[in-house]
């Protein structure tokens, strides 16, 4: 898409139009619903896939470290799909994050409510018998089961035999300090308690249905019969024996850290470690080559301004690659890169300004005497 002078803006005019304006189309990892793409090759070097083989074969959480937009997030999604395991499952961790959180949700309150609603249909229809005071029938309070979603970790723990999944835990340099240490337990026996189930299991052998992170699918007429739409659902439950959640195959775990805070021995040593470096021009090459190979083709960029945009985003302060990748969609599409739309696209992560000096910081002025601070 070529544009003469300006009319790449769609704000700024002023004016409103008659109808909604079209907005272009974004990039392909920002596009979704029916307009998303198939992820891009992910690039990696031979060194670092031999870690992650190390992990495959030890059944030991990956612990992915490196500078942000590096790619840790996508090597997860990679892993998942080149060893065909299905949806990532997805924990993201921010400083309320708890253990309990990626192991399982009891919504009590809903059930509560339904349990409610039951009991006042049953009075209204009469059905009190064998309860004194003619009390409703306990038979209206509905299973717990019924109302226990199990999440990420707890999906990935109940995968079938010789179906693990892939759970990638995001961020978890984010969290509060004593949950790397919560998740030692867990990752050691492979198992967690569910009390909610455990406190009304008869017996060691009883079973009980749960709902899974992934949720029900349900499959539009094209794709499939509503046998095969039930049997999607089915598929997205899980079974409890005796209140306890065992994991029959150890999962994928994919940890990553920006390096915000640093890990304790005991978490450390259950890991094995990974460190993705910056990319190497080469690399950014073949990343580029990757996600526009389509465009690049089809449009007249002189390789001469790929080079210069690879060696400004490697020679200038620190950004993430998605950065860069942002830049060569704008230059693909047509936008003029000048001095001032490069400097916000490859904004610097690293704590110096576009120039490399130290950003600065703003210094407020004392307040005036007298004034209460």
């Amino acid at each position: 898409m070529k544009y003469e002078d300006g009319t790449w803006r769609l704000f700024g005019e002023g004016g409103a139009p008659s109808s909604p304006r079209k907005l272009p189309p974004g990039p392909p990892w920002r596009r979704f619903g029916q307009q998303s793409r198939p992820r891009a090759p992910y690039v990696i070097r031979p060194e670092d896939v031999d870690v992650v083989n190390t992990a495959l074969h030890l059944r030991r959480p990956l612990l992915v470290t490196g500078f942000p937009g590096v790619g840790k997030s996508s090597l997860a999604h990679e892993i998942a799909r080149q060893l065909g395991l299905g949806d990532l499952l997805v924990w993201p961790v921010n400083s309320r994050s708890t253990l309990s959180d990626a192991l399982y949700r009891y919504d009590a309150v809903a059930r509560l409510r339904d349990a409610a609603l039951a009991v006042g249909g049953q009075a209204r229809d009469g059905d009190t018998k064998g309860f004194p005071d003619s009390a409703p029938s306990a038979t209206a309070a509905p299973a717990v089961e019924e109302y226990i979603t199990l999440g990420p970790l707890g999906t990935a723990l109940a995968a079938e035999p010789g179906k693990p999944r892939v759970l990638l835990i995001d961020e978890l340099d984010k969290s509060d300090l004593d949950l790397p240490n919560d998740l030692l337990v867990v990752f050691e026996d492979g198992a967690f308690e569910i009390p909610e189930l455990s406190r009304q299991a008869t017996s060691d052998d009883t079973t009980a249905d749960v709902a899974l992170a992934d949720g029900p699918r349900a499959l539009a007429p094209a794709d499939g019969s509503s046998a095969e739409a039930g049997a999607a659902a089915s598929r997205n439950r899980g079974t409890v024996v005796g209140g306890w959640v065992t994991c029959a195959e150890f999962p994928v775990i994919v940890i990553t850290s920006n390096g915000e805070r640093d890990f304790p021995p005991a978490f450390l040593r259950r890991c094995v470690t990974l460190n993705l470096g910056d990319p190497t021009r080469e690399e950014l090459q073949e990343i580029i080559e990757a996600h526009f190979s389509a465009s690049l083709a089809a449009e007249d960029i002189p390789q001469r301004e790929l080079d210069e945009l690879v060696k400004r985003f490697r020679t200038g302060p620190r950004a993430a690659t998605d950065q860069l990748l942002n830049a060569v969609h704008l230059r693909l599409s047509g936008v003029p890169l000048d001095d001032n739309i490069l400097r916000s696209v490859l904004m610097p992560l690293d704590g110096t300004e576009a120039d490399g000096l130290p950003r600065s910081t703003i210094d407020l002025p004392p307040p005036a005497p007298g004034r209460l601070t």
